[in-house]
């Protein structure tokens, strides 16, 4: 294996671990009282204030005009891709578990191959080893995920009794002890709804590459989620106490995960850095 692909391998790794680690500090957050709507607006807005201003400096001599036509296709993009994307993703970690969510996020690359596939941006080739090794790659994947999405198996605890994230003196429930079987299967299907439709963006995320830059279009769609965000979550959540931030996992779950955001998008590093795992599949 070349230098490369290590590199690659390593760092599907490395951000699967960080994705990990956002889905349970969001899953805390969430089991604390935080609506998962308004959560999710806090993250778009933090990272919009981190990018416009990035953006400004970086490309206001050399960015292409942005036209009435190429902002209305990002607000579109931003509105399925991004804000629904993340409301559905939210509100079913909301009724099902970390694992869970981790599980589903990794089905994420195997879904957008097979959109690539259905608009004719990617071939399977099954008359070739490699294309026979990529189905069978994706039937593994999907196997795995349901197993560990559905399957409910025995508890295990910890030999730790002091939990790390605590509130009121009583630690988090797990999912399966606050919810019933059917919200969790509810959670499950938001969730991998919110798949489809990432993997759906992702595929259509090239030709916007055309009309701007990859910086200019992150900024553009995440400022365009942001305000979209805010009007979903005042809809739904009218009791503005819960709109109030402390010095608690909620603060530092929207940190982490802006954070996790900024350093995997393909502005930052390199597009086999930012999505891997599409790398390795073809």
């Amino acid at each position: 294996m070349g230098s490369g692909g290590a590199k690659d391998y390593a760092a599907v790794v490395l951000i699967r671990i960080m994705y990990s680690g956002m889905h349970v500090m969001s899953k805390v957050a969430l089991d604390q009282g935080m609506n998962p709507l308004v959560f999710l607006f806090y993250r778009h807005t933090t990272a919009a204030i981190v990018l416009i201003p990035a953006t400004f400096i970086l490309e206001r001599r050399k960015a292409k005009p942005v036209t009435l036509k190429i902002a209305w296709k990002m607000f579109i993009h931003a509105l399925y891709g991004v804000t629904a994307c993340g409301d559905l993703f939210n509100l079913g970690l909301n009724y099902a578990s970390a694992t869970s969510s981790s599980a589903l996020y990794n089905v994420q690359p195997v879904v957008t191959f097979i959109l690539a596939v259905a608009f004719g941006m990617e071939s399977m080739k099954l008359r070739k080893f490699h294309g026979n090794v990529k189905a069978a790659g994706i039937l593994l994947c999907t196997a795995g995920v349901t197993v560990l999405a559905f399957y409910e198996g025995p508890m295990f605890r910890s030999f730790n009794h002091h939990h790390l994230f605590q509130q009121g003196g009583s630690s988090t429930a797990p999912a399966g002890d606050t919810h019933s079987k059917k919200q969790w299967v509810f959670g499950i299907f938001l969730m991998t709804l919110s798949n489809i439709l990432a993997g759906l963006w992702t595929v259509l995320q090239g030709p916007l590459i055309e009309d701007t830059s990859k910086l200019m279009n992150t900024t553009l769609q995440i400022s365009c989620a942001s305000v979209q965000a805010f009007v979903v979550a005042v809809a739904a959540e009218r009791d503005y106490s819960k709109w109030k931030l402390g010095w608690n996992v909620g603060l530092a779950a929207i940190i982490y995960s802006v954070t996790e955001l900024l350093l995997n998008s393909d502005e930052m590093f390199p597009s086999s850095y930012s999505h891997p795992e599409l790398e390795i599949l073809n």
